[in-house]
């Protein structure tokens, strides 16, 4: 089949206007002075027989995007070869001022566990030719799955260089836990600088987000594979939970502010929602990874209650231990459990943002030191989940955690105070992309892991991302650190693997 041109290429030879059908408010496309693409374009949220294809028209991108209020039609087209010459669809998309000039296509009817490509066009302007792929058929039997995990890009704190050599691996999709971008104010005295002040508005996020995607290197890794992604706080506020702010906002205010960061990192990401302008925004989902796996993606920002003992690194206070205390919320957390309950894959694979074995930073006995925003703060939200995946048998859990900008390997117990409790999941903490891990804290974690036996690995000075092979025999997690986050040229390599056997909880190192 010839290459054919968009349809909307007659639209910028004529000079002529369409009108959505949708919308009342005519739409045509502009004079760009700069090419549209700056941000290159995503997939993600792929499934058996569609996928999610994304991008926003930025001819100025730190400029608010640079575009004119009008709403400007984008064609797209998706093929099984990356000349594009095999067109299996094509149409023609409104990106809209009110969703920044963002366009999210749904493209359906895919073969299964197939390589595709695909393109957007604006006037003269192509994107990028991106490469994605679709999951098995639900069910099917599938011999391996590959995938990686990553979290935690401080634009400030180095390069994505991680990110270049994830681009180069030979995997089926990749998995965001959050942080994508962060909120915060420039730093002079940091690798690179975020241009402007903390983000309170939607421009304000929507700038961020353009100044993250401007990188070639994230930009190479989203055109190579389909991302599923969730989020932590920095993509709001750091630390804030559920509609308590770190910073000193009143209630409305917070209200508005995470709405509109909400909006703008739907407007970033390829993620299947359908969207509406509303104060809440449901991201936890589940993908079938055919009879071998299910992969949970969960929200632990957005429904929790807010961190005890006035967060930070503390002894446990009665506030740690309520049962009314909630990670997820009581409607994600029983999504969850009928998610696993139904689950018939070999693997239950518990994507989530933030570290969910205990681990007692005081190493003295009678004692304890832990941090308040992660599970080790909501003791009985843990305590539930580990307890209903043993007593129902769950197949092979295994949960993916970013946030702690470090890396760890982790036995998930019945009872982290007794050694002898059964192992019931597996546990692996990726590093960060390039955020920091305070370096003075690395001597006290080590000293403390005398009093945590559960904990099998622990590496809080490099970063990179974890590549996950999933096969009906094991399940292995390829730790990849890059040598420095502020070398652009720097090299990869693989620091631990570790193996999971099927039915046997427990990761034995094979490095």
């Amino acid at each position: 089949m010839k290459r054919r041109d968009f349809l909307i290429t007659t639209l910028l030879t004529s000079g002529l206007i369409i009108t959505d059908p949708w919308k009342s408010q005519a739409a045509s496309i502009p004079e760009f002075s700069d090419s549209p693409f700056t941000l290159g374009v995503a997939s993600g949220d792929t499934q058996s027989d569609r996928v999610i294809i994304w991008t926003r028209l930025a001819p100025k991108p730190l400029e608010g995007g640079g575009m004119p209020n009008i709403r400007v039609p984008v064609g797209w087209k998706m093929a099984k070869d990356p000349k594009m010459t095999e067109i299996v669809g094509q149409g023609t998309v409104m990106a809209t001022p009110e969703l920044g000039h963002s366009v999210h296509v749904d493209v359906t009817q895919l073969e299964a566990n197939q390589v595709y490509w695909y393109q957007f066009q604006v006037g003269n302007y192509e994107s990028a030719i991106a490469r994605t792929k679709t999951l098995p058929n639900p069910n099917a039997s599938v011999d391996q799955i590959k995938f990686a995990f990553a979290s935690c890009q401080d634009w400030q704190n180095g390069y994505y260089v991680a990110h270049k050599h994830l681009a180069e691996e030979d995997l089926d999709f990749v998995v965001f836990l959050g942080d994508y971008i962060y909120e915060r104010s420039g730093n002079k005295n940091t690798v690179r600088q975020h241009q402007g002040d903390d983000c309170m508005t939607l421009e304000e996020y929507r700038n961020r987000y353009a100044e993250y995607k401007s990188d070639p290197n994230l930009q190479a890794a989203h055109h190579r594979f389909p991302w599923i992604m969730t989020w932590d706080d920095h993509e709001v506020d750091n630390n804030y939970a559920n509609l308590i702010p770190e910073d000193k906002q009143n209630l409305e205010d917070f209200r508005l502010r995470r709405k509109e960061a909400y909006q703008a990192y739907y407007e970033h990401t390829p993620i299947r929602i359908s969207f509406q302008a509303a104060e809440e925004m449901a991201i936890y989902r589940s993908f079938e990874l055919g009879n071998l796996g299910k992969l949970i993606v969960l929200d632990t920002r957005q429904y929790r209650s807010d961190q005890p003992c006035g967060d930070g690194g503390k002894p446990r206070c009665q506030e740690a231990t309520s049962k009314t205390a909630t990670l997820l919320g009581s409607q994600q957390e029983q999504w969850l459990q009928s998610q696993l309950s139904k689950s018939s894959a070999s693997w239950n694979i518990i994507a989530q943002q933030i570290m969910m074995a205990q681990y007692d930073l005081d190493p003295r006995p009678q004692t304890g030191l832990f941090n308040m925003d992660q599970w080790d703060g909501y003791v009985e939200s843990r305590r539930r989940l580990l307890k209903f995946v043993h007593d129902n048998q769950i197949s092979n859990p295994v949960v993916i955690t970013g946030d702690i900008h470090s890396s760890w390997v982790n036995d998930l117990k019945l009872d982290f105070d007794d050694p002898r409790s059964p192992t019931v999941a597996t546990e692996f903490v990726g590093t960060s992309i390039s955020s920091l891990f305070p370096q003075q804290y690395v001597a006290a974690v080590n000293l403390a892991r005398i009093a945590n036996p559960h904990v099998k690995f622990f590496e809080g000075s490099k970063h990179g991302y974890v590549r996950c092979t999933l096969t009906p025999d094991y399940f292995q997690s390829d730790y990849r650190l890059v040598s420095s986050v502020l070398d652009p040229k720097a090299s990869i390599d693989t620091l631990q693997s570790f193996l999971v056997k099927n039915g046997q909880p427990g990761a034995q190192n094979i490095t």
